[in-house]
């Protein structure tokens, strides 16, 4: 046996606790076979300052630490740098969800580029959104306060201060600069029927590609839209953004030019920077009642990746359901009637008129998150959701079973002991990334100990059954004539040997075995796993060959 083989490949098993007798507050709560377990889960705590890459079993495999509390979302590079937006002050906009700085770290946590992205009428915050470019895309909040009535606000609704939003395109450049390449502003894309004297006067149910500038959910705000989450869909170069206040999702297209982008031509689907789309709230164009709102301050669009069965389809985490904000959340997946051009059926109010797929809890309350949140699919079709109040990461399979739950152990003290019931430990949402992501080529991912300090002693495996996710940092082959066998090194114990034909299926598996023999194996390719019981893992690929 060849030793200290670096491999990413983690074997499964359900989740058992040592001491059942005390009371596990943080960390792995749950962890049942079906959970997906190729990858790991990256979050940055919002009240701390660090960002935490984690598996499966909730073992920590590499930590960047920061100055700066994040503002909102963190992200990896396709290079493994990590993207990550920081809270900075600013004299106008202080709520909750501020950001204002990006900055990328090294995978040493050191600072390789880093840009200021607020001024004294505009601030970067809640999400952000790579680019296949480099470039980065983000929602910046707008002052428009001194512009607002004569632009036809209500002044009912108008409490001195008025903030819209923009979609800043920002290409990277040296250490400290950022060069702004594109930008889409919802100021530019306003209807009201409020005063006839003023701009953008017309009957708002005409133009549902409008935004009703009298309409809110909250007319008294001064952050009228509310813009929290944002993604990108390189195949139809278009850009889905959740508005909370409008309660609805919109989709703008990314293939205009600025100028483009202000107007209402130009870009690949001729509308300029007018609404593609819009879903979730038809009240808001005034094409719908309020029993036919679906979506109550909804956070997270996303994309589901070109594939079968919700190729173009959107998923969406539901914050609350019904008029009276009932206490309980949905993960919801809505079908776009668009072709393969990206160009949406005109009917409306904007179809679907419901949603193709949910999941609500057997008992609703038990899955709920008032604010914030997120959800995404997972290579084999299960979601993982973010309940961001109290830092639950939930993985639902495609049977609506949970399978995984993780509850942040870092709040505003830091990482806290097991045991200890956490305080502020809401996590805005959280990304998973599979063991195949480019930016882990290279890397050193050793599993370390629970994030919690003090952890339980528990046993946790991880199991995968496909070789297309069996990342191999250093392959080492070699060849074994048919009716041949394997020595393992006899200075081991306590090891369990495994062997995986080409197309992830387990042909055998022994435990403290030494000799295995080979001669029931057809000639082709293999690989051998020795998992150790003090948790290193070693993997050879091999040839049978007569």
């Amino acid at each position: 046996m060849i030793k200290n083989i670096p491999i990413v490949l983690i074997i499964l098993s359900i989740f058992q606790l040592a001491h059942s007798q005390d009371t596990v507050t943080v960390g792995l709560l749950l962890h049942e076979k079906g959970s997906y377990d190729e990858g790991y889960v990256l979050f940055s705590p919002m009240y701390n300052t660090g960002t935490y890459l984690i598996d499966k079993c909730g073992k920590l495999v590499h930590e960047w630490n920061s100055n700066y509390q994040p503002g909102m979302s963190p992200y990896l590079l396709p290079d493994g740098r990590l993207l990550r937006p920081a809270v900075i002050d600013h004299p106008v906009f202080t709520q909750v969800g501020k950001g204002g700085l990006l900055q990328i770290l090294n995978w040493d946590g050191s600072v390789d580029w880093e840009f200021m992205v607020s001024g004294p009428d505009y601030m970067q915050h809640h999400d952000i959104k790579p680019l296949p470019n480099g470039n980065i895309l983000i929602i910046a909040w707008e002052d428009v306060s001194a512009n607002a009535l004569d632009m036809g606000r209500n002044p009912q609704y108008f409490n001195g201060q008025l903030w819209s939003e923009k979609i800043m395109e920002i290409k990277p450049v040296g250490n400290n600069m950022g060069q702004v390449v594109w930008e889409w502003r919802a100021w530019d894309h306003l209807i009201q029927d409020y005063d006839s004297t003023k701009p953008n006067y017309g009957k708002v149910e005409e133009h549902p590609e409008l935004i009703n500038l009298n309409y809110s959910a909250f007319m008294g705000l001064s952050d009228w839209l509310h813009f929290n989450s944002l993604d990108y869909n390189e195949h139809l170069n278009q850009i889905v953004v959740s508005s909370l206040q409008m309660n609805e999702i919109w989709i703008i297209d990314h293939s205009t030019t600025t100028d483009e982008a202000a107007s209402h031509s130009g870009g690949i689907y001729g509308k300029g920077g007018d609404l593609l789309y819009r879903w979730g709230n038809p009240a808001a164009y005034k094409k719908g009642l309020p029993k036919d709102q679906k979506l109550f301050g909804q956070h997270d669009p996303r994309w589901i990746d070109k594939a079968p069965p919700w190729g173009d389809s959107i998923l969406v985490f539901n914050n609350s359901n019904g008029p009276y904000n009932k206490k309980y959340s949905s993960i919801d997946i809505l079908c776009p009637p668009v072709d393969e051009y990206g160009n949406y059926t005109s009917s409306l109010p904007y179809l679907p008129v419901k949603q193709a797929w949910r999941y609500i809890d057997s008992i609703p309350e038990n899955f709920y998150s008032g604010s914030m949140s997120g959800a995404q699919m997972l290579p084999n079709g299960n979601i993982m959701a973010c309940l961001s109040i109290a830092g639950d990461f939930v993985e639902i399979d495609t049977a609506k079973n949970k399978v995984w739950i993780y509850k942040n152990p870092v709040d505003d003290r830091g990482r806290i002991p097991q045991g200890t019931p956490p305080q502020l430990n809401s996590v805005f949402k959280c990304q998973f990334y599979p063991f195949t992501f480019s930016g882990f080529t290279g890397k050193t991912l050793p599993t370390g100990d629970p994030l919690e300090l003090n952890p339980f002693p528990y046993k946790c495996e991880l199991f995968i059954d496909t070789v297309e996710s069996i990342k191999i940092r250093e392959k080492v082959s070699f060849l074994i004539k048919a009716g041949e066998h394997f020595i393992i090194d006899q200075s081991l114990s306590d090891f369990t040997a495994t062997i995986f034909d080409i197309n992830g299926r387990i042909i055998k598996r022994t435990e403290n075995q030494y000799v295995i023999k080979s001669g029931d194996l057809k000639n082709g390719l293999y690989l051998l796993l020795i998992q150790l019981g003090d948790g290193r893992r070693e993997v050879y690929k091999f040839c049978i060959q007569q």
